[in-house]
């Protein structure tokens, strides 16, 4: 019978050799400088299993969304319009303040009420033009004699009809006949030869018909929006028949 065995040196080397070593791989999983660095990682993402190391920024993206995974970077904004651009672009017409805007420059102005006429200006009768020329001549002569001081009602009649008599009207049209163009000339004449029927009794033919010619030019310059050259005319005229009066 053999006597009992005595333990072998190498199971005991062994059995103190792990003993020995899982104090030290225990120690060594809290260490944080025990991990290896990989290239391009910081220590602090090595020290943490699992977590990759920080992404590079992209262009336009900062750093701060760089590292924040998923995170689009913002789009960049619009550039703005340079200086010569906006200064090239055209103006509007500037309208005054709560009105429409304005015409643009040689453009027919607008009628004063909405209300065109069933035909062009061109192809309304003289009789018509006349008709309506008589209205807008009849604004012109009440305007321009409330622009003097006395406006007592008796003496704004009293003016007006130095202005608005068929006599006074031939004497305008005589005034202002040779500034005429060609076709303004023709409106006159067509106005001069209509047949209105009747003559007032205190007209003469002839002053009744340069007066009827008178009013259809009013009435075709302001259909056809000529209201510059419509006020050009009549305020000729005015002041013609006030010095032939003064001379008078």
């Amino acid at each position: 019978m053999s006597g009992p065995q005595e333990p072998r040196a190498g199971a005991a080397g062994r059995s103190g050799l792990d003993a020995g070593e899982r104090p030290r791989q225990e120690s060594g999983a809290g260490d944080l400088t025990g991990a290896a660095v990989r290239p391009g990682q910081d220590v602090g993402a090595a020290a943490r299993p699992g977590q990759a190391a920080d992404a590079t920024a992209q262009p336009g993206q900062d750093a701060a969304a760089a590292g924040r995974p998923g995170l689009a970077a913002a789009p960049p904004s619009p550039a703005a319009p340079s200086a010569a651009a906006q200064s090239a672009a055209p103006e509007p017409p500037r309208a005054p303040e709560g009105g429409p805007a304005a015409p643009e420059l040689g453009a027919p102005a607008a009628l004063w009420f909405p209300d065109p006429p069933a035909k062009p200006a061109r192809l309304l009768p003289p009789l018509a033009l006349a008709y309506i020329g008589d209205a807008v001549y009849e604004v012109a002569v009440r305007q321009h004699v409330m622009a003097r001081p006395n406006l007592r009602p008796h003496h704004l009649h009293g003016q007006s009809t130095k202005y608005v008599s068929a006599k006074a009207q031939a004497r305008l049209l005589e005034q202002i006949e040779p500034l005429l163009t060609e076709e303004e000339k023709d409106v006159v004449r067509q106005g001069r030869n209509a047949k209105s029927g009747t003559v007032p009794k205190n007209a003469n033919v002839q002053d009744y018909r340069l007066a009827t010619a008178l009013e259809s030019l009013v009435g075709y310059l302001y259909y056809t929006g000529a209201h510059d050259r419509l006020r050009e005319l009549i305020a000729h005229g005015f002041a013609d028949l006030e010095d032939n009066r003064d001379r008078d």
